[in-house]
This record gives structure tokens, C-alpha cells and sequence, in this order.
């Protein structure tokens, strides 16, 4: 699935659509029948997490490592490391706001809306 993303509005449908599509249609039996509001806020973080990880992964593609302070792939294991918990830190410390629209999205589907 090839996807532009050119605004907030874009972030929000495409989270809606990797939510309500055929391979995500196992969210009750993740989170169960009655996920507390917690583990929705969690899940919610997580999934936003990810989407930032994948996006930084694509913005520090072009970037070389420094010579002088090592390279090669060692360094490519852990950079993408470090991007996953920079995708982890954002989206803790409130993110994009695509955490509070799927947690949204996530309590109306509980809720059998």
C-alpha cells in the first residue's frame, strides 16, 4: 500500500484505514472484549510509535555515518535502534496526536459504534 501523506488529516485517514482494515480486524482479541482505558492508551502509543519510527526510518535513510566515529554495520543495527526508541520518546511525550485519534477510533469500536 503506497500512500502520500501531505497533512495532519492524511495521518488521521490513513490511521483510520490500517484500523479498519482486513488485517487489523483482530483488535478485540488484542486488547479484549472490555480493554481497560489503559491498555487502549497504550495500544494507541504503540501503534503511534511505530508510524513515527517507520517515518523517521525514512528521513534518516540518506544520512551517512561519520567515519571517524566508526560506520559499517554495526552501526546500521543500531541506528535503527535508536530511531525506534526516538519513535518510542515522541510518541510518549504526546506525539503527533495520532495516539489520541486511534485511541478515539479503538474506544468507538469497543463502545460498538
Amino acid at each position: 500500500m503506497t500512500t502520500s501523506i501531505s497533512s495532519a488529516t492524511d495521518v488521521t485517514l490513513l490511521a483510520n484505514q490500517m484500523l479498519t482494515s482486513k488485517a487489523n480486524t483482530d483488535i478485540e482479541s488484542k486488547l479484549g472484549k472490555s480493554a481497560s482505558r489503559e491498555r487502549i492508551r497504550e495500544v494507541a502509543e504503540d501503534f503511534e510509535a511505530v508510524f513515527l519510527t517507520e517515518m523517521m526510518g525514512h528521513m534518516f535513510k540518506g544520512i551517512k555515518p561519520n567515519e571517524r566515529f566508526g560506520g559499517g554495520n554495526g552501526e546500521n543495527v543500531f541506528n535503527s535502534l535508536l530511531i525506534q526508541e526516538y519513535g518510542k520518546s515522541i510518541a510518549q511525550s504526546g506525539g503527533i496526536g495520532l495516539a489520541d485519534n486511534i485511541e478515539r477510533q479503538l474506544i468507538s469500536l469497543q463502545e460498538g459504534k
